[in-house]
């Protein structure tokens, strides 16, 4: 404790004998105020004081072993173990990426091959389909190129059935009609089978 002369002259102690005399011992005064004197004379920053070097190396030498235990100890490994934990991370995520990517990749050439197999067939499909209405239609024009024929044939046979039962009945009604011009003409009447050979030599002739 620093103590001035007046404090320790002033001051009681008990049980001291110098008490009453208001005195201190002189070696007392001597030495706390001498080292008083001493720190305000001189002006220096306590660390930078030489005398207290020692002191101030022993303490920083244990200050920096317990600082340097602690980062070996607690520290550094936990560092160590956050940074060992992201980098498996980190690659488990890297692999994870990779494998996810060959998938992706195997995917998309799926797709392809399956895309161009479907056109492949949709182009047969098609294509058959093509063959198919051109083989439908060539046989509806076959079938109705030979009903056409056959209305055709059928309509020429009528024509041909009417054209002759109109030239029979021609030739009954000018058979007729020549009787009655020649009955007319003449007087007595003629006997058919002049009138049937007079018209077949008229038509002979047309």
């Amino acid at each position: 404790m620093f103590v001035t002369p007046a404090f320790a002259q002033g001051a009681p102690a008990n049980g001291d004998p110098n008490a009453a005399t208001g005195t201190a011992p002189a070696a007392e005064v001597h030495t706390e105020t001498g080292v008083a004197h001493d720190a305000h004379a001189t002006g220096v920053f306590p660390p930078f004081d030489h005398t207290t070097y020692s002191s101030q190396l022993l303490w920083l030498v244990i200050t920096f072993g317990f600082f340097y235990w602690i980062m070996q100890k607690v520290v550094v490994p936990r560092v160590g173990g956050i940074l060992e934990h992201r980098h498996d991370r980190i690659a488990q995520d890297l692999d994870e990426a990779s494998r996810l990517k060959a998938e992706a990749d195997a995917a998309v050439e799926t797709y392809e091959k399956e895309l161009a197999s479907a056109r492949a067939k949709a182009g047969t499909i098609a294509e058959t389909a093509r063959e198919a209405a051109r083989a439908k239609a060539a046989a509806d024009r076959s079938a109705i190129e030979t009903e056409l024929s056959e209305k055709i044939a059928a309509a020429e046979a009528s024509i041909a059935t009417i054209k002759a039962q109109a030239f029979a009945e021609v030739g009954a009604i000018a058979e007729e009609a020549a009787g009655a011009i020649v009955e007319q003409l003449i007087g007595p009447k003629a006997s058919a089978e002049d009138v049937r050979a007079a018209v077949a030599s008229a038509k002979v002739e047309a």
